[in-house]
């Protein structure tokens, strides 16, 4: 899963770049075809500004933005909106397609 991390008016530091591994590595466990993952960080005057795109294989790609005052809180927001968005997916490609009327009347 390739991982694109661009930021603009920023400098990550070493615990921050571990930290947003640790949060992208927290994705594999929905076992989704995830192809690529962009991150962008921007810093717009006082506040930072997450950007999550994620693209999945036969699905749209999710997007999260998050913007907060601290940039720890700002990803920690971001990967909880993520994964809650992947776990919906995951559960959605999981759970078998209900049954309509039309499927039981055949049955009986």
């Amino acid at each position: 899963m390739p991982l694109q991390l661009r930021t603009k008016d920023i400098t990550l530091s070493e615990s921050n770049k571990a930290h947003l591994d640790s949060v992208i590595e927290s994705f594999k466990k929905y076992n989704l075809d995830i192809t690529k993952i962009y991150v962008n960080i921007t810093k717009e005057k006082k506040e930072v500004h997450v950007e999550f795109e994620i693209d999945v294989a036969h699905a749209s790609p999710i997007v999260i933005n998050q913007t907060d005052k601290d940039l720890t809180v700002a990803i920690d927001l971001a990967a909880e909106r993520a994964e809650k968005a992947l776990r919906r997916l995951h559960d959605k490609l999981v759970t078998p397609d209900h049954e309509t009327i039309r499927t039981m009347e055949i049955d009986e």
